[in-house]
């Protein structure tokens, strides 16, 4: 068992660095915040040009055909950067439903047109405030119309394409829909994070197209969702990283009393803690990344244990970033308060973070059974 990323992928993730940091870093997302945007169009541009959106995609549909481990290493610098683009949406659970379940008719038709940037892709599931279930789900498909309400779905307002979760009747199907059909009304939801967009998107007797094999859409969705867990860990790890090395440097160059701040020991503390959750994380993502890039077993344990560790890390991080800079750390000014949003944000992207530790506890229960078995 490999833990590590090859050289190559390590010269990809420098690389992406220093492009984010050369495009402008974090003032892109304040850029968002400010003007009030939908995302960086200029810095998505980029990004597609760069052929990131083609990763994943099999070089016979003009992508990459990459593996996830530089999908991996992409995510923790977009977490590093704060990146207000639609990669994670787009990349992240379109583009993996479609490479992973469509047919080739669909395959041939969206993929190629994913990786110009020309088609934007993002994903529907929760439909109110609780855990959504395959018994609970109300947006419904009948005679390959959509019909029902979908919340909290990011980037819909640029995006061209989603992939929807709906009940059939006989159980659930992933459906394919074209956003500008006239039959959809898309409506802007308020968010801590202004610099990522998510919408209410309703769906009056839309057209779909299925995606895999009928009603296996919930299987379908669950192994996206370990997928994305792992991907979103990374993006998580980035920016606490990033928020420890911002707390530390201002401990360094911040003096009180005539000393550096980082001297006293509350401080040293705060770093010490923040550092502790950073490594643990990093450690359970690189576990993920393994089960992910291997198409292991222990993918479901290895993206709940990921989960969970790093939106620990990046909560406690963005928190402990905004108290080592004191009074500071709570004005519009300083960059800390971006960093405390988008860990909010992202701990409920794919679910919370009590769902994702009864994932853990699950998976870990069936493999203690098999053990003894």
């Amino acid at each position: 068992m490999n833990l590590d990323f090859s050289d190559d992928q390590k010269f990809l993730q420098n690389e992406a660095k220093k492009f984010f940091d050369k495009e402008g870093g974090l003032s892109n997302a304040r850029k968002v915040m400010d003007e009030n945007l939908d995302t960086d169009q200029n810095l998505w541009n980029k990004i597609i040009e760069m052929g990131w959106t083609g990763i994943r995609i099999p070089e016979e549909y003009e992508g990459l055909g990459l593996s996830h481990l530089e999908l991996c290493v992409i995510a923790e610098e977009l977490g590093r950067s704060l990146a207000p683009v639609p990669f994670a949406s787009s990349v992240y659970l379109f583009t993996e439903a479609l490479v992973k379940y469509a047919n080739q008719e669909i395959k041939k038709d969206i993929l190629p047109q994913l990786v110009t940037g020309t088609i934007i892709g993002t994903y529907g599931i929760a439909e109110d405030t609780q855990q959504t279930t395959e018994s609970n789900l109300q947006v419904s498909v009948s005679s390959e119309k959509l019909t029902g309400v979908k919340i909290a779905v990011p980037d819909a307002g640029i995006a061209t394409h989603m992939i929807v979760v709906a009940s059939s009747k006989q159980a659930t199907d992933l459906r394919l829909v074209d956003l500008s059909d006239p039959s959809i009304i898309i409506t802007p939801q308020k968010n801590i994070d202004t610099s990522k967009a998510f919408y209410k998107v309703e769906f009056n007797n839309t057209p779909s197209q299925l995606v895999g094999d009928a009603s296996k859409g919930w299987d379908y969705i669950q192994d996206l969702l370990n997928q994305a867990a792992v991907l979103f860990a990374f993006e998580q790890i980035g920016g606490a990283q990033a928020a420890l090395d911002m707390a530390k440097a201002y401990a360094i160059e911040r003096f009180a009393f005539g000393r550096q701040i980082g001297s006293y020991q509350a401080i040293k503390h705060k770093l010490a803690d923040m550092y502790i959750s950073v490594t643990l994380a990093k450690s359970n993502s690189y576990y993920g990344a393994w089960a992910l890039s291997s198409e292991s077993s222990e993918l479901p344990l290895a993206a709940a244990t990921a989960r969970v560790s790093a939106t620990k890390a990046f909560q406690l991080c963005s928190k402990e970033n905004i108290q080592t800079h004191g009074g500071n750390g709570f004005t519009w000014e300083y960059d800390c308060h971006l960093f405390y949003k988008r860990s909010k944000v992202l701990s409920i992207l794919l679910g919370s973070e009590s769902t994702w530790k009864e994932k853990l506890v699950t998976n870990l229960e069936k493999t203690n059974t098999l053990e003894r078995g």
